[in-house]
């Protein structure tokens, strides 16, 4: 069911179908945690419903977004988001399989990419319902290093890519960055209590990059 909500009251507002994929926690801690500069060019791999676009916008409205996303649906819901928040002239969207670089932005054309990827290899666990859904939790699409490769590609040499996973996947997302030659940068755990082990990460990395991570 398609569904309408608000970041903050009077402010921007934001779209969503209950049978793709609702709005996370996560989306808004990677919102947060990811940090283009005023007027930079972001690509959004796998955008979804517009989500990210929308936290950033509202945060900095100089930024433009490539919005790049696999489903149609999806990419209607983010587009109206966009147009209706008064938006349209600040995206643009790719709509399709982001290992097809014909999909993605010109290389070397971003400045900063962002991402909310699969987080479960596929056949790993319980699939989950829907098509959409499974898409969007599993890597049966796309997976981790696809992402990176994507990333790596739309960049411009000095630009960074910040992605939220699974706290045990770390050594996963490090290694395909840096294989990938982004190298991480920053690096930020979320746990659900001060007392809880981590559960997710956020981890900016910089293409062409020096080694030194720094753990915030």
């Amino acid at each position: 069911m398609e569904r309408k909500d608000f970041l903050r009251q009077g402010g921007p507002c934001f779209y969503f179908d209950t049978e793709l994929f609702a709005p996370t926690t996560d989306s808004f801690a990677l919102g947060w945690f990811a940090a283009p500069k005023r007027g930079e060019r972001v690509c959004d791999l796998g955008s979804g419903t517009g989500l990210l676009g929308t936290l950033l916008l509202a945060r900095e409205e100089s930024l433009f977004i490539e919005n790049v996303e696999l489903s149609a649906p999806a990419a209607a819901l983010a587009r109206k988001t966009f147009a209706e928040n008064g938006w349209a002239d600040r995206a643009a969207f790719h709509e399709g399989d982001l290992r097809d670089v014909s999909v993605l932005p010109k290389a070397g054309s971003v400045d900063y990419v962002i991402s909310n990827p699969p987080y479960f290899p596929a056949g790993s666990g319980e699939s989950a319902k829907g098509e959409a859904r499974q898409i969007a939790r599993e890597e049966t699409s796309c997976t981790l290093d696809d992402v990176c490769a994507a990333a790596q590609r739309v960049l411009r040499y000095g630009g960074r890519f910040t992605l939220v996973h699974r706290a045990e996947r770390l050594a996963d997302v490090l290694c395909a960055m840096r294989s990938h030659g982004i190298e991480p940068k920053r690096l930020r755990f979320l746990a659900k209590s001060p007392d809880a082990a981590p559960s997710l990460l956020f981890v900016e990395g910089k293409r062409g990059g020096k080694s030194g991570l720094v753990i915030e």
